[in-house]
Parts: structure tokens; C-alpha cells; sequence
């Protein structure tokens, strides 16, 4: 703790708009990613410099946002399935004047395949969504990578609940199982390479291998 106090001490204040993001996601009981998650996540976005993102799971756009103000030349797509979640983003993506590089797909992520499709392929993907549909998602939205592209998943530790779950409520215990098996799945899987960063919330990065290995 005192380690993780230290290096959010060392976090760069964020503008007015962030910070007015930040605290309605709070007031609201919104999750958003957490601050040294999200400055990891913005670091892996300069890095990678994408064209695309897809993002899979929007809330308020305020990930997306960060997305866009580490890489600004970026395109991003994301889809949110909550009707005042999805109109919270819109605002928020006015107000930033980014309307023309983020574009917020309303309705349920399983079933917006088709759409997303439309804006690929893409370079990175992202997963903050629905916990216990994971491995649905990478399924359904991975193929829309480009071969050179990177997948990267947000709560893979789940409050610390994915290696303890002993303190966890019965739903809370619940959530952490499925993801413990998503993360089995994940780092097995015969064509990705990933690694899981305890950062944040626990981030995975997930890379397809090559076809030359």
C-alpha cells in the first residue's frame, strides 16, 4: 500500500475536465479505471501508437478520453450497453470537442459485433466491461485485430479477490472465480503471448504470437 501511495504520489495533477470526469464517477458510483492503471494504459497507448482503438465497455468515455489525450491521432470505438451511461459519454465527449475521433456505439457489446467491424480493424483493444464475459469478448473482438495488434484487459486481479477471495462476498467471490478462469484461459492460449502487470486493478497484455515462432 504505502508503495502504491508513493507512486500515485508521483501522478501528474489532470486538467479540469479529468478531474470533473473523475469525481462525477465517484459521486455516481461509476467504476473507472484506476489512476496508476490508467497512467499505465496511457503509457502503452504512446508506445503503441494506434490509428484504432476499440474499447469494450465506455461508462462515461472517460477511458477513451485518456486514450485519445495520450495518443491524440488515434480513432476509437467504443460501446456501452447502459442507456444513461452511454448519453453521460456523449456529453463528455462534446465537451472535450473529440466528437470526431470517438465514436460511442450504443447496446449490448455481445451483440454489437457487426458495427465495430464496420471501423476496423484495429490496433488495440481494450476490455473493461462486463467481468464474467471476458472470454466472450476476446472471442468475439479479437479477430478484429490487425495481426500485429494488442489486446489489453482491465481488473484481472479484481481487488486482490483473484488470488484471495477468503474476505469476498459471496458475489464478489463469484465475479474473482470467473476471471481466475479467464486468466487461466489467457496466458494458455496456444496463439497469444500475455502477461499480467499488478498495476491498477491487475492489466493483462496480450499480444497474438508470430506466425514465424
Amino acid at each position: 500500500m504505502e508503495q502504491e501511495n508513493y507512486l500515485q504520489s508521483l501522478l501528474s495533477k489532470p486538467s479540469k475536465s479529468f478531474q470533473d470526469m473523475e469525481s462525477f464517477a465517484e459521486e455516481h458510483n461509476i467504476p473507472i479505471m484506476e489512476p496508476l492503471g490508467m497512467n499505465f494504459l496511457m503509457q502503452l497507448i504512446r508506445m503503441q501508437k494506434p490509428e484504432r482503438i476499440l474499447e469494450i465497455g465506455t461508462a462515461i468515455g472517460y477511458s477513451a478520453l485518456c486514450m485519445l489525450e495520450a495518443y491524440p491521432a488515434a480513432r476509437i470505438t467504443t460501446v456501452e450497453r447502459d442507456e444513461w451511461r452511454y448519453k453521460e459519454a456523449l456529453k463528455n465527449i462534446e465537451n472535450i470537442e473529440a466528437g470526431d475521433r470517438v465514436s460511442v456505439i450504443f447496446g449490448d457489446a455481445l451483440e454489437t459485433g457487426d458495427q465495430a467491424r464496420e471501423e476496423g480493424p484495429y490496433d488495440v483493444l481494450f476490455i473493461d466491461a462486463a467481468k464474467g464475459k471476458y472470454e466472450e469478448f476476446f472471442h468475439l473482438y479479437a479477430p478484429m485485430l490487425k495481426d500485429d495488434g494488442v489486446i489489453i484487459t482491465d481488473n484481472v486481479l479484481f481487488k486482490g479477490y483473484v488470488a484471495d477471495d477468503r474476505e469476498a462476498s459471496p458475489r464478489m467471490a463469484k465475479i474473482a472465480g470467473k476471471i481466475r478462469k479467464f486468466n487461466e484461459w489467457l496466458v494458455k492460449h496456444p496463439d497469444y503471448d500475455t502477461t499480467i502487470v499488478p498495476i491498477g486493478d491487475g492489466v493483462a497484455i496480450t499480444k497474438k504470437k508470430s506466425s514465424h515462432s
